[in-house]
């Protein structure tokens, strides 16, 4: 295969892990706790590479593609480890926040901003894999395809 037709390919499973984020958000009704978000910039930016590659500098855009779903697995990962309690996560999501400044008729409101997802929480999980855990491995797919990329002409 080319290395446009890899970019190609290693894009489009960035974009299809996107878009099955979203339908996990807005069909599902799963909302993302702070690391899903931050798992999904890396699959933004390797898609927004793939394009590049297909019209300019596809050596580049393959090295930018392959550098980017590799952090979304190390954050994917790092997530996994925060769901499992491997490792703490940030305190902003993962619990263990102060509460003291807080009333406890602020604690009970149901008014101001909506509920906080966890990230040491898993939402959904499919073969004993979370869904953090399943985007890292398939960001590992990805990387794989990325390499092809880069090593084809």
């Amino acid at each position: 295969m080319t290395r446009k037709t890899l970019c190609l390919l290693a894009g489009l499973g960035s974009l299809a892990l996107l878009l099955g984020a979203l339908a996990f958000q807005y069909w599902g009704g799963l909302a993302p706790c702070k690391l899903c978000i931050w798992q999904r910039w890396p699959h933004g930016i390797a898609a927004a590479a793939a394009a590049l590659g297909l019209f300019a500098l596809p050596a580049r855009a393959a090295l930018i593609g392959l550098l980017s779903v590799l952090t979304g697995a190390g954050i994917a990962f790092y997530h996994t480890g925060v769901e499992r309690g491997w490792w703490p996560g940030p305190t902003s999501c993962s619990g263990g926040g102060d509460l003291s400044g807080l009333s406890g008729a602020d604690l009970l409101s149901t008014e101001g901003a909506g509920a906080i997802v966890m990230c040491d929480e898993v939402a959904w999980e499919m073969l004993g894999f979370s869904m953090a855990s399943w985007n890292g491995l398939a960001s590992l797919g990805l990387a794989a395809v990325w390499v092809l990329a880069l090593r084809a002409r």
